[in-house]
């Protein structure tokens, strides 16, 4: 992770230095106070680009003075229309228009504290790079930013307001490296190594492998993984930090490590792209880190199911019936639909087992989502009108955009199975909105929803907050969720 200390302000002798800029406003307190050093340079350069200060501009002057190498100044639009999100992606923007610098500096004097942390945290989450498997990187293709210097009116409550999003970005960094792994290195058995980690946080972990899953009867998640030499695990997280008694929040994940389609093979393009089919549960697992991390007052239970969906002489077959731990039988159509019967076994789990407030599944379920709302929302799918709600707005403030998508009976109708209780796949219409449906028979009322992150989970190219890769999506998301309406206040 970056280097972050907050400190007073002071014109620094040499490096690069960031001025974030209101829209409309003059040169002011530090801003200033470089302007002059460099004898008016800075506003010289920003007049003659025209830089007006609004929201995701930028403006790069070089050796503008006074020992500095470059001045950025990046805007903030108006202070109206400002909420952290604008002021996280002005710090991504800064990073990586700086990553070759080897000192930087930000004029936070103007921004609150929760502001400075803000911009401190987006230029954290941008500097991210999953670089382990390089080997013959040329040194002037690596980025050369390691530490950032925020320099703050108050830097004590600027520092305290980063200290708990300091667990949250490195709950990210987490999902994000696990997303990013090849898939010949994270397997089922290896993901939960990962995941026994964690106990370092705080984290009560189980680990079930397929002994422990067949006597459950986990006939739906075994079906999926009997094709590989890989066996499947289950993980159970536990985070204990709300009231002793208090019902747990709860988080499931798909967590196929790499999905060929089984038998109903996928065709060879892009299918190297099927190694963040775990990134539901590459999720799940940040976001248990972050809450432990952050020591949040809440009991929660984050649950994934691992497996690898192989071809092989033992794969299920397309016309096979399995029997989930529900009880209820599939008739599996298609064994690339297989996220879904996965989820249906764990999800029946953590409602059984736990009694949760409301459970929350994540997973990259259907290209058909990629479709409908293409790279720009995850679909949700809820049967709970408040729990929809709660997330719509995190997903707002979080800039992880939701999109609510229909559930109703007659959709039921595509999935009926003439031997089984239901098969796995109803064809392609609506079929983002048949696989919810499905998943929806496995939650026995308790308060869910689905969300369908096909779409998000990698990102092809770079954006203010994420580098080309892994976007994590789904952690600050659902980390939100919990600390605006599910922790216990304080007095």
């Amino acid at each position: 992770m970056l280097d972050i200390a907050f400190a007073a302000p002071r014109l620094p002798a040499d490096g690069a230095l960031v001025l974030p800029l209101p829209a409309g406003a003059a040169l002011a307190g530090l801003a200033a106070e470089a302007d002059r050093a460099t004898e008016g340079a800075i506003a010289r350069a920003l007049e003659a680009a025209e830089f007006k200060g609004e929201k995701g501009k930028t403006c790069l002057i070089l050796a503008p003075g006074a020992g500095l190498a470059r001045v950025l100044a990046v805007g903030l639009g108006k202070p109206t229309d400002r909420p952290d999100r604008v002021i996280e992606e002005a710090g991504g923007a800064a990073v990586a228009a700086l990553a070759r610098a080897a000192t930087v500096a930000v004029a936070a004097d103007a921004l609150s504290a929760s502001e400075a942390a803000a911009f401190a945290l987006g230029a954290a989450l941008r500097a991210y790079r999953f670089d382990r498997y390089r080997t013959k990187e040329k040194p002037e293709d690596k980025p050369r930013l390691a530490a950032l210097s925020v320099l703050a009116a108050d830097p004590a409550a600027a520092e305290a307001a980063f200290a708990p999003l300091r667990p949250v970005a490195e709950g990210v960094f987490l999902t994000r490296d696990l997303v990013s792994e090849p898939p010949n290195v994270l397997n089922p058995a290896t993901f939960a190594a990962r995941c026994r980690e964690l106990t370092a946080l705080g984290l009560e972990v189980e680990v079930m492998g397929p002994a422990e899953l067949a006597a459950l009867g986990f006939g739906a998640l075994l079906g999926v993984a009997q094709g590989s030499a890989n066996e499947p695990r289950m993980v159970v997280m536990r985070w204990n930090g709300g009231p002793a008694g208090a019902k747990p929040v709860a988080f499931i994940g798909k967590g196929v490590t790499f999905d060929t389609g089984g038998i109903s093979i996928k065709p060879a393009g892009g299918m190297e792209d099927m190694k963040w089919d775990m990134a539901g549960a590459g999720t799940v697992t940040g976001l248990m880190a972050a809450l432990a991390g952050r020591r949040a007052r809440v009991n929660a239970v984050g649950l994934i199911g691992l497996v690898e969906n192989m071809p092989s002489g033992t794969a299920q077959r397309p016309g096979d019936v399995v029997t989930s731990y529900s009880g209820q039988t599939v008739e599996v159509i298609n064994t690339d639909a297989e996220g879904r019967l996965v989820l249906a076994d764990v999800l029946w789990y953590c409602q059984k087992l736990f009694d949760p407030q409301f459970m929350v599944d994540l997973a990259t379920l259907t290209g058909a989502i990629i479709i409908a709302l293409g790279h720009e929302h995850a679909g949700m799918f809820a049967n709970d009108d408040t729990l929809a709600a709660r997330l719509e707005a995190a997903g707002r403030e979080t800039g992880e955009k939701l999109w609510r998508m229909p559930l109703a009976a007659a959709y039921d109708e595509q999935i009926k199975s003439a031997i089984a209780d239901m098969k796995n796949v109803g064809g392609r219409p609506g079929g983002s909105i048949t696989a919810a449906q499905f998943l929806q028979r496995f939650v026995n009322g308790k308060p869910w929803a689905h969300l369908d992150i096909a779409g998000m989970a990698w990102s092809s190219k770079d954006a203010p907050r994420t580098p080309k890769g892994a976007t994590a999506f789904g952690v600050r998301l659902l980390d939100r969720l919990v600390a605006t309406h599910y922790e216990t206040k304080t007095e």
